[in-house]
């Protein structure tokens, strides 16, 4: 699809539901008339609370009796990932009190602290981590209002305020309880539910169109690059496996590896209202695909020049390269990023496409390249050592055209959901504060 009719595409359903949320069932109200709902402490509309447990690492294996819920599988928005659950072989009997029921709210309660899911079920039980903590709700609560709450920004605002740490801030069950939440009728928590799932579908549907349109770029790379069915491959001779024309190159031959910094953080000014994308390993490892837009945190120009961080192009290959070694991704703007990093970028600009793709295929060679005592880190000096076949510049061109319109619609099509998630939000607190009648 091309990118205009993606855009016609949006704006259509974004009118639809605005057409089955704001005109049926919800009403505009004056402030006068507006529905006031009481507030009340979390804790008195939860029936049962429990930290996840711990358990020792050595109980994972693939065929395990119980899937863990951790931190990592749950994405912003409060999506769980239960393809990406590790299995574990553990007594079911002794976890039966932490496992997971179908409808409990999960709240990450460390590192990114405060995002909100609701279990929906899994064909295992399902035991949550030691930074999750499960609350079960009464009668009087629906869970999935709850997750909305929480991860809208007035939730999050709420729940972080009594977060505690200055290094890594972290929730305690009593502190979460203490909250005062408001807590419309049933009926009522059910309508908004509905209207906000609206833009979740949407949100949803483009994630999967995304995924498609990932996979399609990679399965190029590998038919041509990996099985040799690129055009031509017919009349080409091919001698120990490598296609007439093609060339071995260093990495360092033919792109710059460029590191990254973090900017010191007791000086203010190197932080404070900054608007530098500055991007670190969560910004990637958390990226739903390949293409990344924006980090979590910014820092100011004063801050890029007092630091290692260095300013690299759109289309630069970011590539994790220190702890979890071997996560990619396309910056689809100028970024900078912290020293967990090794950005790579193309003296011929139409071969990103091609470093994106062969990299990534190549990920355990790469971290097998890794050293370190304390944790794995492949340096720059090796990483441009590193040897790579490149195709003859004819062919990486065609693969970079036909790759890089895949990965504009999919870059399209994160835009379109960060607008459904600003409208969503935007929606949520007209909703509580009753400025929208359901």
């Amino acid at each position: 699809m091309h990118g205009m009719e993606c855009r016609f595409r949006f704006q259509r359903e974004v009118a639809e539901v605005a057409g089955k949320g704001i005109g049926k069932g919800t009403r505009s109200m004056s402030a006068s008339a507006a529905k006031i709902w009481r507030e009340v402490p979390f804790g008195t509309i939860v029936s049962h609370s429990a930290f996840g447990p711990r358990f020792s690492g050595s109980a994972y294996a693939d065929d395990g009796n119980i899937a863990t819920l951790r931190t990592t599988d749950l994405d912003d928005d409060g999506r769980i990932s239960y393809e990406t659950m590790p299995l574990a072989v553990l007594n079911e009997d002794r976890f039966a009190n932490h496992l997971l029921n179908v409808g409990d709210l999960v709240i990450t309660r460390s590192g990114t602290c405060g995002i909100a899911a609701v279990f929906e079920g899994f064909n295992l039980p399902v035991l949550p981590g030691a930074f999750l903590i499960r609350f079960r709700l009464n009668d009087s609560a629906e869970s999935r209002f709850y997750r909305y709450y929480f991860n809208a920004p007035l939730g999050r605002q709420n729940i972080l305020s009594v977060a505690r740490g200055a290094v890594q801030q972290n929730l305690n069950i009593t502190s979460v309880e203490a909250l005062r939440v408001p807590l419309p009728p049933l009926s009522e928590q059910r309508h908004i539910v509905n209207l906000l799932s609206a833009y979740d579908d949407l949100i949803e549907n483009n994630r999967r169109r995304m995924a498609l349109l990932e996979d399609a770029a990679r399965q190029l790379y590998r038919e041509w690059f990996v099985r040799l069915r690129f055009p031509g491959h017919e009349h080409t001779r091919i001698t120990n496996g490598v296609p007439e024309g093609w060339e071995q190159k260093r990495l360092g031959d033919v792109s710059d590896c460029v590191g990254g910094g973090t900017p010191s953080t007791s000086v203010s000014n190197y932080w404070d209202n900054g608007d530098v994308t500055w991007v670190t390993p969560t910004d990637v490892t958390r990226n739903e695909n390949l293409v990344l837009l924006d980090s979590g945190k910014k820092i100011t120009e004063a801050g890029l020049q007092n630091s290692s961080a260095k300013i690299v192009p759109a289309h630069s290959v970011l590539m994790t390269s220190r702890a979890s070694v071997g996560f990619f991704a396309v910056a689809g703007r100028e970024v900078c990023t912290n020293q967990g990093f090794i950005s790579v970028v193309a003296h011929d600009r139409t071969l990103w496409p091609y470093f994106l793709f062969h990299l990534s295929e190549r990920v355990e060679e790469i971290r097998s390249m890794g050293s370190g005592s304390t944790y794995p880190e492949v340096s720059r000096g090796k990483f441009r050592e590193f040897e790579l076949l490149l195709p003859k510049h004819s062919l990486s061109a065609a693969f970079g055209k036909q790759a890089t319109d895949l990965l504009s619609h999919i870059r399209i099509l994160k835009q379109q959901n960060e607008k459904l998630r600003a409208a969503r939000d935007l929606l949520l607190p007209r909703l509580m504060s009753g400025e929208i009648a359901v």
